[in-house]
């Protein structure tokens, strides 16, 4: 009876060893393949901000040829108050399309 139970003992000690090297195989594939999600997506994000704005340069080029060359020439000597108020309503802007996009994955 001694060695049924000591057999026991380690058939249950190797079932729980082997099922935890295959639940640590699996949290780590899982963990490889979050970060690897996370990695395109700010790929992608950094893609799709350069895409828009090189759009958006584009057409103030075609919104200026069409005014005559005049339109952006008093906009472009922002004094630092002015720049610095610019940059703080990009982040904003960048804040609340962050919020969306986030708002869209789950």
């Amino acid at each position: 009876m001694t060695d049924n139970i000591l057999q026991a003992f380690f058939i249950g000690r190797a079932t729980a060893e082997v099922l935890s090297e295959r639940l640590e195989a699996s949290v780590t594939q899982a963990l490889a393949e979050i970060g690897k999600f996370d990695a395109e997506q700010r790929e992608n994000f950094r893609i799709f901000t350069e895409e828009v704005l090189a759009r958006a340069e584009q057409e103030a080029r075609q919104a200026e040829a069409a005014e005559g060359g005049t339109g952006f020439q008093g906009e472009t000597n922002h004094g630092p108050e002015d720049e610095q108020q610019i940059i703080d309503e990009l982040r904003a802007d960048i804040a609340r399309t962050r919020a969306e996009i986030k708002a869209h994955r789950i």
